[in-house]
């Protein structure tokens, strides 16, 4: 399996679960989203609307690295622009005013690395991910990108 298409699977299983991980089921972020009762019902919707757009675009970038076909390389570009559209949106989402990345009653319980939060990272580390892996693909010979 070619290396770009390995780190479009691993991209897609990380984007596939972990909006409902982090915003539902782990229970220290859960408190700060979907159990926050601080946070009104609309609120709630859209948290509830990304985690299930995210868990879609997740799965339709790991069907289309997952599958075989005559235009493989094509297939492999969309599912990097699927993929990254979560990610972008986190980071574009910052752009509109009145939006933080924590509640301030969350700041003790909320993880910084390097001075950004923690999602923010993880969001540019896999935007740089898949931006690698286009790049490889556009790299590689049309035959060897599902070469095994």
């Amino acid at each position: 399996m070619a290396l770009p298409r390995t780190v479009l699977i691993v991209v897609g299983v990380i984007t596939t679960i972990s909006a409902v991980l982090a915003d539902l089921v782990v229970p220290d972020l859960a408190a700060q989203h979907a159990f926050n009762p601080g946070w009104p019902p609309h609120a709630k919707f859209h948290d509830a609307q990304y985690m299930v757009m995210t868990v879609l675009l997740g799965l339709l970038g790991l069907t289309l690295a997952l599958r075989r076909s005559g235009k493989s390389r094509g297939g492999l570009l969309c599912a990097t622009g699927v993929l990254a559209t979560p990610w972008l949106g986190m980071i574009g989402a910052l752009l509109f005013p009145g939006t933080a990345t924590y509640d301030p009653e969350f700041v003790d319980r909320t993880l910084f690395v390097f001075g950004l939060h923690g999602q923010v990272l993880m969001a540019i580390v896999l935007i740089l991910v898949l931006l690698g892996a286009a790049a490889a693909t556009l790299r590689l010979p049309s035959e060897a990108v599902f070469r095994h």
